[in-house]
């Protein structure tokens, strides 16, 4: 199956007119091939504007892949470099590592559900992604023990954004979040710009699947 005009369907259609217009992004599109991170009953939907259930063996997690748009956007935004350590929760089909790892010098990769940690690391290995650590754990509140990172990618919502998160980025760190409740979220990139303070800049409004564990504060607590 010729996969290249819907590749090219999907980066020209889709991505493009999304405000994704870093050369390098685009190109990676091409070089990280999707199809090979979806699961492969669903491979001929690779490039489609939906996000795609990750169901292993004919059996559904319940998780999802973003779609291609939002995935390029905060990627582009993020402003990866060669220099850094990325830390990213929710591996998922290990399409978003493989992706920040091109960019990054390191990715950390965490995932709550050890059948798509599997799913992910095999995908990687197979696409010859060499510096993506995958790891089983509940990333919720970030990983701590191997803080502080330059980038965090969270793969799922989170109602409200945790200080201990925040608090796991270098200075000049940035972290990429869907924050807020269905159908009312906003995709933000989060700076630390010195030790006590951050900037937010909202990038657009979405909704995805909320991010397993994901803390929230104690509504009975003032």
């Amino acid at each position: 199956m010729n996969l290249e005009p819907a590749r090219l369907n999907m980066i020209e259609q889709q991505i493009r007119p999304w405000d994704v217009l870093d050369q390098s992004i685009l190109d990676l599109l091409y070089t990280v091939r999707r199809e090979e991170f979806v699961p492969p009953q669903l491979r001929a939907l690779a490039f489609t504007d939906v996000e795609l259930p990750l169901k292993i063996d004919g059996v559904d997690t319940g998780e999802v892949m973003m779609t291609p748009k939002v995935e390029a956007r905060l990627l582009q935004e993020l402003g990866i470099q060669a220099h850094e350590t990325v830390l990213e929760v929710g591996t998922g089909s290990g399409y978003m590592a493989a992706l920040a790892a091109h960019r990054a010098r390191s990715v950390l990769s965490v995932e709550i559900d050890r059948r798509l940690t599997a799913f992910g690391l095999a995908n990687l290995e197979r696409a010859g992604i060499r510096n993506v650590r995958v790891e089983s754990g509940d990333g919720a509140l970030g990983w701590v023990e191997r803080a502080p990172y330059d980038v965090i990618i969270m793969s799922g919502s989170l109602p409200v954004l945790p200080d201990v998160l925040l608090a796991q980025l270098k200075v000049n760190g940035r972290l990429a979040v869907i924050v807020g409740e269905a159908p009312a979220m906003t995709a933000q990139i989060v700076t630390r710009v010195s030790e006590s303070s951050y900037d937010t800049l909202p990038l657009f409004e979405t909704c995805i699947k909320r991010l397993r564990n994901a803390w929230q504060p104690d509504p009975f607590r003032f």
